[in-house]
């Protein structure tokens, strides 16, 4: 077999690329300033009163098994400092003192989970 001149071989290779006439001029840009979701799992907000004095807590539990224990204590310091209450955290679990649904709710949904339980 003949072997081919290395320039006649690249000078083929532009003549055969079938992107070589693309206008890239016109395309819409993306729009990369939105970030997707974080998909962090479901949680389950829970109310009680019993064993509290008649006090109402909300407790937020179930967490994935993928999401970090501090990653759980620093989600409860930001849902007491939102809501402008007390509470605690303790065993993968998050305790929310007063009736705040309305305001977890929102703030483990911009977290990215999905909730569920107490409307």
């Amino acid at each position: 077999m003949a072997r081919r001149d290395k320039s006649q071989a690249e000078g083929e290779a532009e003549f055969n690329n079938p992107f070589a006439d693309l206008q890239i001029d016109n395309l819409p840009l993306g729009d990369n300033s939105a970030e997707p979701p974080r998909r962090m799992g479901r949680v389950v907000l829970r109310r009680e009163t019993a064993h509290r004095g008649g006090k109402t807590v909300i407790v937020i539990h179930d967490f994935a098994s993928c999401v970090t224990t501090q990653s759980i204590e620093e989600l409860g310091r930001k849902l007491r400092r939102v809501c402008g209450c007390g509470g605690t955290t303790r065993q993968r679990m998050i305790e929310i003192q007063g009736n705040h649904t309305e305001k977890i709710r929102a703030i483990l949904e911009q977290e990215g989970f999905r909730v569920a339980g107490v409307k």
